[in-house]
């Protein structure tokens, strides 16, 4: 039997909306969190190796730290992301992509790192901030800005397009989506009491839906910016119960099914079948 929960309460008048929430994908297990950031965002608190502990903790078996991109008051330089091919990706129980979140910037799909940059990094995310976006504000501009990006092949992830205050036409976007296999991200920052993102809980129900008509693959993104919400998924996992959200379309519960939308570099360490082994031994213990 369904349970009955209200979705919407409308303002000034009594007015609900009620969707049947059906248990199945209450206890979806999720492996990798494909957004967070470490101090080098600059509005972010903890190091990069206390990132990785806390998904030690948690379980996970893939993270991927994506600082902001430098359009973003005090992120990273230019040449943070030029010299990440330094960096470890092995921590021994966890898997680490080292990634950007992107700022589009105008209409036309316009990102704050040069394009070398972009395309040296394990998993690039675009999102669109309402105080670093250089066009017009209108949903049409909105909506051209997701889309351009999308077009762009170096873009594996759409992040959080659920924001009303600058909320795209949700049917095009998730259309696109499918159409040029990026990922729609579900992001739990944003469904949080504590978010400043408006009307996000409601354009994810819409979102979610729309994935399910166009079967669009969705990924999962803790938002991370300290490191106790590191695989923090709790709010997403409701919202796919409310959603009733089949799991073959969401990309994090396993390695094999998020290797198609990060850098093919990458991809083919996580491909190796001792890795992958390795991997799936070492947080099961």
């Amino acid at each position: 039997m369904p349970r009955w929960i209200i979705i919407r309460k409308g303002e000034g008048e009594f007015s609900v909306s009620l969707i049947a929430v059906f248990p199945c994908q209450k206890n979806m297990n999720i492996k990798i969190d494909t957004h967070s950031h470490s101090i080098a965002s600059g509005h972010a608190y903890s190091t990069i190796r206390e990132m990785v502990a806390m998904a030690e903790r948690k379980g996970l078996e893939i993270l991927a730290i994506t600082e902001h991109a430098p359009g973003m008051p005090g992120s990273a330089h230019d040449y943070y992301f030029a010299n990440a091919r330094v960096l470890p990706r092995d921590y021994n129980q966890v898997f680490v992509l080292f990634g950007v979140e992107l700022n589009i910037l105008d209409r036309n799909g316009s990102l704050d790192l040069h394009p070398a940059y972009i395309d040296e990094m394990d998993i690039n995310i675009a999102s669109l901030h309402p105080h670093v976006f250089e066009d017009e504000k209108s949903k049409e501009n909105y909506t051209n800005a997701y889309v351009n990006a999308m077009k762009n092949p170096a873009i594996h992830i759409i992040g959080h397009p659920d924001d009303s205050r600058s909320l795209p036409d949700l049917e095009t976007i998730v259309r696109v989506a499918k159409e040029t296999d990026t990922l729609i991200e579900i992001n739990n920052s944003s469904l949080m009491a504590r978010s400043f993102r408006v009307g996000a809980r409601e354009n994810i129900i819409t979102i979610l839906e729309l994935c399910k008509k166009y079967k669009t693959k969705v990924t999962t993104g803790s938002d991370a910016h300290v490191d106790v919400d590191v695989g923090n998924f709790q709010k997403i996992k409701e919202i796919f119960e409310v959603c009733n959200f089949p799991e073959e379309l969401v990309v994090t519960t396993d390695v094999s099914k998020l290797i198609p939308y990060i850098n093919p570099k990458i991809g083919k360490q996580l491909s190796n079948p001792f890795l992958s082994q390795a991997i799936g031994q070492l947080t099961s213990q």
